[in-house]
């Protein structure tokens, strides 16, 4: 066990090491699967017996479309090169970091000037980073590292400076709200759990169960700073009184597992877990849970079933979780962002983080996964309060390839579709549920014009009805009644009488549902209902999908004065649905043609159209 005054010596020791060149390459699932390895291993033999050159991973640097990066720190400068292989990674070694001119034609651009940094981009400009301060800064695998950036100094201040009840109320008055989707003060749920501090068992559970789809903000925090979600789930187990804590992790994520699990090891070895941390007689400790991917287990009466070694299924509510949690004890459940706050809460203090917001909205920062039609794709982490056009124009760079803005879906198939015409809504809470949508865990997916708002509520649903745990019949057969709805109209099948059907079945769903799965799940069919209407009305009147995106409501056509009758569309048509002769125009017989769009792919004068 190390003392407070020997585990900050740690600190000094870390920040003593200076390297004339430091290089880190993230190394996180977007980096791995982008092909970081060869990148970093190409470094490290190059590096080899060069004392001068520090190569090190570190996690998730937020932008990952331009995956695998590489960032070069020399003579107190910093510069970024991006879309790394080990070929360019070689030429870097060469002639930047032996020969010391940069390689402008790797780094960044931005309005197609090179840009020296990341911290340099409006990207980065616009971002307030406290739940991911260390992501793509430290090696996710050295404690050291993170007790160089203050880490557990958090923990030693409420062990020797404040009292348990001292630790809630700062939370309370931080204003930090649960950043897992529901949005329920952290504080309030740690003082409901509080009582009988010492007399009865209590346990501190932390939801790494990230399950929407496009989401990675919990991954990412994982694998680029796990030891905050440890040092957060100490200070909340002193807080109410519990001695044993449960992170229950997706089996998807193989990288932030064994972060973890080097991070509570590492943990343990300098006394930071386990019996008397830092003398003071505080016990805890902290045990991993595997889940099978099941997105309903992101609800905590289901994720807190499954830890106990159950099938995940919701249980009715009340009592609640602080009352009667994990193996009928009173548990708080936090998501991994959530705990990612509060080791900075309890340094700067409840002001500081007040500050951050926008005047007017909820406290603090929010990580957006930022993907789809966008043009800067990956994680941003934003002051609460920013409007919807900032981080689409500003931060993400807009729609690309000339399109227009039609949508954005916050909070997955739990939440709702914002139209174009509220993109100055600032984002928080309250905004966003007055405009019929919630931030949810924070996935935000940007649709263009070439989207179809119907379809996109059946890809929601579909997931839902996929994901229902089956045990209330309002979500099991309701949103299977809904989906065969939208099944009927994205057919050309639908009527105007299913468009009352949806919206009459929906409000049950939504009100009679067990948990949050359920009661979220019309969501994305509301809000498209609401405020694309008009394109459920031409799927089901006209007989056409807008957007071309509905498979039966679409028909090719070749015309005629554009056709050069080069044959190339009636050579790469699967189905032989396109004849003609050389040099005339051809035909597509629409009774054979399966709208793959090859066809019109293939067309290099522009004579097919999608109508």
């Amino acid at each position: 066990m190390k003392t407070i005054s020997e585990l900050y010596a740690a600190k000094e020791v870390e920040n003593s090491k200076t390297y004339p060149v430091l290089v880190t390459v993230g190394i996180a699932t977007c980096g791995l699967a982008a092909g970081a390895g060869p990148v970093i291993d190409k470094l490290k033999e190059l590096a080899s017996g060069n004392a001068d050159v520090c190569v090190k991973q570190v996690g998730c640097i937020g932008i990952c479309q331009h995956e695998p990066i590489c960032e070069v720190y020399v003579n107190g400068e910093r510069f970024t090169y991006v879309k790394m292989n080990a070929e360019k990674a070689a030429r870097v070694y060469e002639q930047h970091i032996l020969g010391g001119r940069p390689v402008e034609e790797f780094m960044l651009t931005e309005k197609g000037e090179p840009v020296q940094n990341l911290m340099g981009t409006t990207f980065m400009k616009l971002q307030k980073r406290v739940a991911m301060r260390n992501c793509g800064i430290i090696d996710p695998e050295s404690i050291d590292e993170y007790i160089g950036r203050d880490g557990y100094r958090a923990l030693a201040k409420v062990l020797t400076e404040m009292t348990p009840d001292g630790v809630i109320q700062q939370v309370l008055d931080s204003g930090l709200r649960g950043r897992g989707g529901g949005g329920f003060p952290t504080g309030l749920k740690w003082r409901f759990a509080c009582s009988n501090r010492g007399q009865v068992k209590k346990y501190v559970c932390c939801n790494a169960d990230e399950g929407d789809p496009g989401a990675f903000m919990d991954r990412s925090v994982l694998e680029g700073d796990p030891h905050s979600v440890i040092e957060a789930m100490a200070i909340a187990a002193y807080a109410i009184g519990s001695d044993e804590g449960y992170i229950y992790v997706r089996a998807e994520y193989p990288t932030a597992i064994k972060r973890l699990t080097i991070a509570i090891e590492q943990a343990h070895r300098y006394g930071l877990l386990g019996e008397n941390i830092f003398g003071t007689g505080f016990n805890f400790d902290v045990k991993l849970r595997f889940g099978a991917g099941a997105f309903v287990c992101g609800e905590e009466t289901a994720l807190m079933t499954s830890i106990e070694g159950n099938r995940g299924e919701p249980r009715p509510r009340p009592p609640f979780p602080a009352v009667k949690g994990l193996f009928a004890r009173p548990t708080i459940l936090n998501n991994v962002e959530t705990y990612a706050n509060i080791a900075q809460i309890i340094l700067q203090g409840a002001d500081w983080y007040q500050s951050l917001q926008c005047p007017g909205c909820a406290a603090g920062t929010k990580v957006f996964a930022l993907t789809g039609k966008i043009t800067n794709t990956g994680l941003v982490e934003i002051p609460m309060g920013t409007t919807l056009r900032t981080i689409i124009e500003d931060i993400g760079g807009g729609v690309p390839n000339g399109k227009k803005f039609k949508a954005a879906q916050t909070g997955g198939p739990s939440g709702g579709c914002i139209p174009a015409s509220l993109i100055d809504t600032p984002i928080d809470y309250d905004n966003l549920a007055k405009i019929g949508s919630i931030i949810g865990s924070g996935g935000l997916i940007v649709m263009d014009e070439d989207t179809c708002m119907v379809d996109m509520a059946r890809f929601f649903l579909d997931f839902t009805v996929d994901e229902s745990c089956g045990k209330c019949a309002p979500c099991r057969i309701g949103t299977h009644r809904l989906l065969e709805i939208l099944d009927r109209i994205i057919a050309g099948n639908g009527t105007l009488e299913d468009l009352d059907k949806l919206e009459e079945l929906a409000t049950y769903v939504k009100s009679a549902s067990l948990c949050g799965l359920g009661q979220t799940a019309p969501n994305p069919v509301i809000s498209t209902l609401v405020r694309f209407r008009d394109e459920y009305v031409a799927h089901v009147v006209d007989k056409k999908c807008p957007a071309g995106v509905c498979k039966n409501l679409l028909r090719y056509r070749i015309l005629e004065d554009k056709c050069k009758g080069c044959t190339a569309c009636a050579r790469k048509c699967p189905v032989g649905a396109i004849s003609g002769t050389v040099k005339n125009p051809h035909k597509i017989d629409t009774s054979k043609c399966i709208k793959c769009g090859v066809c019109m792919a293939t067309c290099k004068f522009g004579a097919i159209v999608k109508e």
